[in-house]
């Protein structure tokens, strides 16, 4: 069935934005109110102002309404933007580290922490013991959470299995969740290099990703990218150059975790390898940063994991400035238990004084260059031909998509043309 949408406020498309390097333009970026919407088969067919459709399709009064295969609704004025995309989370594990919060106001690290059996051979331990069954409910359960938050598609890593079972069950439970029609989208990634098993040493551990986990991943099929932690004690520049560049070999893009707790290098191998993203980054250098933008490196800012750690962040505004692509993602994880992206875009806004539309723009149009859709056709943005995932705003203005942290700001959304109020 078709769905007709009319009487939209102002509209954030992102159309042409990419034609221009650096910030988005409002006047590049945004219709006018008054706009309306075709959808087809779960694509965006058309964008003309209402009154045409109204016209055209005889629609005629503000009730929704049923003429045929046509579902036809006015929104009313209030202001709309494409789906989110949350292009960084650990959606799937198992746990609770909940008492870890006090080990950090003790001042302890994340290193710490991880020596007292906390951290992430935690939540490996608790993750290996889960069923495929309880791994899905819980996915399931925080994808709804996510989707009222006005997330349509997410990036979903593994890396809380670190052996070749469970692994392969997380990006399983992973992709599954993701074919569910009533949820967002997923594309899988494979993070078995995320930490070392506690029994291993990392050379052995090395050896055990490439000889076992990545070809038992690439006959799975199911994974898309790789990803390392590259970081000072952890994966080093050199464990993560070899595992990338196997990884690479074997048809997987590339994604990073780099310099979160000091600048360890990573940035300089992001934009040797030009990986798809590097994240995190907190503490790589402008240099480094303007390497990776030569090398089309997205920078992904995960401000929600600062947030939850009680650390500062970077000066976001500085990057703008520089006119290096950045996305914004929630981290979702153990540590980090939030799934709304309009919260991350708070941050940014209501905190750090970026524009709205830089940090929409980052969890949209940004973030589908980092993390596409699985059908292979644009998201992230309103056009005819992209998929229509499209969020309603509970507000006449668009700004408001960052300005409600406690709560969400989104009235309904557009999953793949169907409709979903909040």
């Amino acid at each position: 069935m078709r769905t007709l949408l009319v009487d939209a406020g102002p509209m954030v498309h992102f159309t042409h934005s990419f034609a221009n390097p650096g910030s988005p333009r409002i006047e590049d970026s945004i219709y006018a109110a008054g706009k309306g919407i075709l959808i087809d088969d779960g694509r965006i067919v058309k964008i003309e102002d209402s009154y045409v459709l109204r016209e055209e399709y005889s629609y005629h009064g503000d009730e929704p309404a049923v003429i045929d295969d046509l579902r036809m609704r006015s929104l009313g004025g209030n202001a709309v933007i494409p789906g989110l995309i949350d292009a960084h989370t650990h959606l799937v594990w198992s746990g609770d580290r909940s008492q870890e919060v006090r080990w950090r106001q003790e001042g302890k690290t994340y290193a710490e922490i991880s020596q007292l059996g906390g951290g992430i051979s935690h939540t490996t331990s608790a993750t290996r013991g889960a069923t495929k069954d309880d791994l899905y409910r819980s996915g399931y359960s925080r994808m709804r959470t996510a989707l009222t938050s006005g997330t349509t598609h997410m990036e979903v890593k593994s890396g809380y299995g670190l052996d070749v079972e469970t692994e392969l069950k997380l990006i399983e439970v992973g992709h599954q969740l993701g074919q569910v029609n009533h949820l967002p989208t997923t594309d899988c990634t494979w993070l078995g290099a995320h930490d070392v098993p506690s029994q291993m040493k990392m050379e052995d551990y090395v050896d055990e990703l490439l000889s076992q986990q990545l070809p038992a991943v690439i006959e799975q099929g199911l994974a898309r990218s790789a990803d390392v932690f590259c970081e000072p004690g952890w994966f080093s520049v050199e464990h993560s150059e070899r595992i990338l560049k196997e990884s690479q070999s074997e048809g997987l893009a590339l994604r990073m975790h780099i310099d979160e707790f000091s600048n360890g290098g990573g940035g300089e191998l992001a934009a040797e390898l030009a990986v798809q993203t590097a994240d995190h980054s907190y503490h790589t250098p402008m240099d480094v940063r303007q390497d990776m933008q030569e090398a089309g490196v997205l920078t992904g800012f995960l401000p929600g994991t600062p947030y939850a750690m009680g650390d500062a962040w970077p000066s976001m505004n500085s990057i703008v400035e520089h006119g290096i692509d950045f996305t914004l993602a929630t981290d979702f994880n153990p540590n980090c238990q939030t799934l709304s992206l309009p919260f991350m875009g708070s941050l940014m806004v209501q905190r750090c004084g970026m524009n709205p539309l830089d940090s929409l723009y980052a969890v949209t149009a940004q973030a589908a260059r980092s993390s596409p859709h699985p059908s292979g056709n644009p998201h992230g943005r309103l056009s005819v031909g992209s998929v229509a995932n499209i969020n309603i705003l509970d507000s006449p203005h668009w700004e408001s998509w960052a300005l409600k942290p406690s709560h969400t700001p989104i009235h309904s959304t557009v999953l793949e043309g169907e409709f979903f109020t909040h």
